[in-house]
């Protein structure tokens, strides 16, 4: 019986949110493991100058500027990116906002409505941009990225933990769906991790939060994700489908 390999080594990755963080470290590892990575990010030259740095380092890559909240940029961008490496086999949704707000607030609709274009409406519409390419690959693999904010809340983050969850939901309805094809679906629920979305963060707070609140006593590196990905993406991961992992030092199983 010949076993599925464990090399990503050809294939081509579509990641979005690729101009920092944990997109970021996902485009190097997957680069650094022989992927055609297509890159997106709304922060179109920083995107671009990741892309640059992995192609002077003799790595195959290509970045696109992309509002993933824009319905027809994401299907145009999604076609160049097959196009351009002939195909997808990849996709990792891991375009994200901030977005907090608390109940009573007079802009709460507006980070709401903004908050599930982002998070939660955007990574179905770039599933249904890639399927026709997904299927024609022989290793097809869907990462979608939410958050330990979907599994536990934290106060005046009810957009962003209701936008998080649906990604989990999103996640095992489509892997059901797309199981009968040999598709993959997975989520990974970072916790805290290092990023320009917790920079603001003073490093006493954090150090105190990650001592208290996680197993590790640390925040996370964006790689450590990026490696939960890969992960989850290697041909031989055929039968994880449906799951929701997080990668969060320990977070979710501490009680005290």
């Amino acid at each position: 019986m010949s076993a599925p390999g464990r090399s990503i080594e050809g294939l081509v990755a579509f990641i979005t949110g690729a101009a920092s963080g944990m997109g970021r470290a996902t485009a190097e590892v997957f680069a650094a493991e022989g992927a055609h990575v297509a890159l997106s990010d709304i922060a179109g030259e920083a995107v671009r100058e990741v892309a640059d740095d992995l192609v002077h380092r003799g790595m195959s890559a290509e970045a696109w500027m992309l509002d993933v909240s824009d319905s027809a940029a994401v299907k145009t961008v999604v076609a160049a990116a097959a196009a351009r490496f002939g195909g997808l086999d990849m996709v990792v949704n891991n375009a994200g906002i901030s977005a907090f707000s608390p109940i009573d607030s007079d802009d709460y609709e507006h980070v709401w409505t903004r908050a599930l274009g982002v998070l939660l409406t955007a990574q179905q519409r770039i599933v249904r941009a890639a399927l026709p390419h997904l299927r024609r690959s022989a290793s097809p693999r869907i990462v979608n990225i939410a958050s330990t904010e979907a599994l536990g809340a934290t106060s005046r983050d009810s957009p962003y933990a209701a936008a998080k969850a649906g990604v989990t939901g999103l996640t095992r309805a489509l892997a059901v769906e797309l199981g009968p094809e040999g598709i993959t679906v997975n989520c990974i629920c970072p916790g805290p991790i290092l990023t320009g979305m917790t920079e603001a963060i003073p490093a006493g707070d954090k150090e105190t939060f990650a001592r208290r609140r996680t197993a590790l006593r640390r925040y996370g590196r964006p790689e450590e994700v990026a490696q939960m990905t890969l992960s989850l993406c290697l041909p031989a991961a055929s039968y994880i489908t449906g799951a929701t992992i997080p990668v969060d030092g320990g977070l979710m199983a501490r009680n005290a």
